[in-house]
């Protein structure tokens, strides 16, 4: 899953929400660098990730996205899925998609000391472009799918997946929409051993 996603599956928990955003750029040993609640976090992030990528819905989604992005399909497929939660947010919780992204944003700001150098860069242009609320749009996803390519340093077809989300757009919609009520109930079980606030509308 990506950014919103990550962000939204931590529920109300600031630290946990930290670590999940921070985690792919946490490397190693510096895990053992941070508060604990922060570091259930980025481990809530990596299960999360591996729940993902060996689910069989998801697995399909991602096969679809090969011929146009190869290697990099499960990571389209990611900005996909944040693309259906944006888009279709009332159906998930009642706080608006922009107050719910503007506090998170606040969290994030507020708790910077936290992000390491190599996220850093990552949050301030989130921000400053609002990446979370413009997911709910194509143009947005158009425009996030642009900016990995280049970021990419092999030569990739990244952007030019905006075109099989448009084609497949319904069928993605439903693979979606049964893949995240089973991920929501897998990340309900993990917060409950956490002993965190578990996920709520």
């Amino acid at each position: 899953m990506n950014f919103l996603a990550h962000l939204f599956l931590s529920g109300k928990d600031n630290d946990i929400l930290i670590g999940n955003f921070i985690a792919d750029g946490i490397r190693g040993k510096e895990l053992d660098n941070y508060p604990t609640h922060i570091r259930e976090g980025i481990v809530l992030h990596r299960k999360i990730d591996t729940f993902t990528d060996s689910h069989p819905i998801v697995r399909q989604t991602v096969q679809k996205l090969r011929a146009s992005s190869g290697k990099y399909a499960p990571v389209v497929s990611d900005v996909i899925y944040d693309h259906f939660l944006a888009h279709n947010w009332s159906q998930y919780s009642s706080v608006p998609l922009d107050q719910f992204t503007q506090d998170k944003y606040t969290i994030l700001k507020q708790n910077r000391e936290f992000v390491p150098d190599r996220m850093r860069i990552v949050l301030s242009t989130m921000i400053r472009q609002d990446w979370l609320l413009n997911y709910a749009q194509l143009s947005g996803i158009a425009k996030t799918l642009r900016n990995m390519s280049k970021r990419v340093n092999f030569a990739n077809n990244m952007a030019t997946a905006i075109k099989d989300l448009e084609q497949h757009y319904t069928l993605f919609q439903y693979e979606f929409e049964a893949f995240f009520p089973q991920l929501q109930a897998y990340v309900e079980e993990e917060m409950q051993k956490l002993g965190a606030p578990t996920l709520v509308k």
